[in-house]
């Protein structure tokens, strides 16, 4: 167990180490500095902020800064903003877009599970055909179409719910929904087909022969083992909510991440950027790590090491 952990520990520092290389270098081989607009003044004063931000230097010694910072997660200040540094956006940014993030994921995981055990027991039914049409719409659409569509409906047209600021309960209904109607349509296809299959097995006919009830044998005998489908795509689905919460997050003027790292990428605000970057990507790469102990520790069948000797 320790060696499996301790390999997946390095995979997931290189896989990092790919990810932020990759970003700093695209980053710039964008042409041009962020101060080519409003703050440069004169070619003194853009030559002075650039050796501030070390943008005066080699390529080659921009790119070990840029290690430096991530080593001791420290991004410094922001370009378009240098009396808040990166930490400081990332601190008040992020629990906005984690708890949307986090509320989403929750939502979506209870009403596709549930939507996809009713389906799965009621198949080739009008309850299923329902489920179903439910869930290919929640595909088909994408969610700032959903966002938009809900804004309409619920906001404009209905005046029942606020469509834009993060103030209140009320607020985080309508991006909750947009967010969520994608992962939930994913997670009830996968739970119903899986649900299905584990209902034919033997050790389900043996569970109804004993006389189980029906409750019994859908919650503690076959639920378990038709949520490994939904366990191994949860790492891709929370991935999914968290990186789509940054267009959701421009859409409902939430003050997330979301603002900022669209706000970055406008200004090229390279601290802004990069920070965020290796942020988010660290928090993926680690959900998808627990995502894979979580697998192998539901599922016996799974070893994640080999025995020795």
């Amino acid at each position: 167990m320790k060696s499996y952990i301790l390999k997946r520990f390095l995979s997931m520092l290189v896989t990092l180490w790919v990810i932020v290389t990759l970003t700093f270098f695209l980053m710039h081989s964008i042409p041009g500095s962020p101060f080519n607009e409003e703050r440069a003044t004169s070619d003194a004063v853009q030559k002075n902020l650039e050796s501030f931000y070390h943008l005066d230097e080699p390529l080659a010694v921009q790119y070990i800064l840029y290690l430096k910072s991530i080593v001791t997660f420290d991004f410094g200040p922001s370009i378009k903003q240098p009396s808040q540094t990166v930490n400081d956006l990332l601190g008040r940014g992020f629990p906005v877009s984690f708890e949307l993030g986090m509320v989403t994921l929750i939502l979506a995981v209870i009403s596709g599970i549930t939507l996809g055990i009713i389906a799965a027991l009621r198949r080739n039914g009008i309850i299923d055909y329902m489920a179903m049409s439910i869930a290919v719409i929640g595909l088909s659409v994408p969610n700032f179409v959903m966002a938009t569509l809900l804004i309409q409906q619920l906001s404009v047209n209905l005046k029942i719910l606020p469509a834009a600021t993060w103030t209140s309960p009320l607020h985080m209904i309508l991006p909750t929904l947009a967010l969520a109607t994608g992962p939930m349509a994913i997670i009830a296809r996968l739970t119903r087909s899986s649900m299905i299959e584990v209902l034919t097995q033997d050790y389900i006919r043996t569970a109804r022969a004993k006389g189980l009830s029906p409750v019994k044998i859908v919650f503690k005998h076959a639920l378990r083992n038709a949520l490994m489908p939904v366990i191994t795509v949860l790492g891709t689905i929370a991935a999914s909510v968290l990186t789509g919460t940054f267009v959701i997050e421009q859409i409902f003027a939430i003050p997330g991440m979301g603002k900022y790292f669209v706000d970055s990428i406008n200004t090229r605000d390279y601290p802004v950027i990069m920070g965020t970057t290796v942020f988010y990507s660290s928090i993926l790469i680690i959900m998808l790590f627990l995502v894979d102990i979580a697998y192998g520790i539901l599922d016996p069948r799974i070893k994640l090491y080999k025995k020795e000797g």
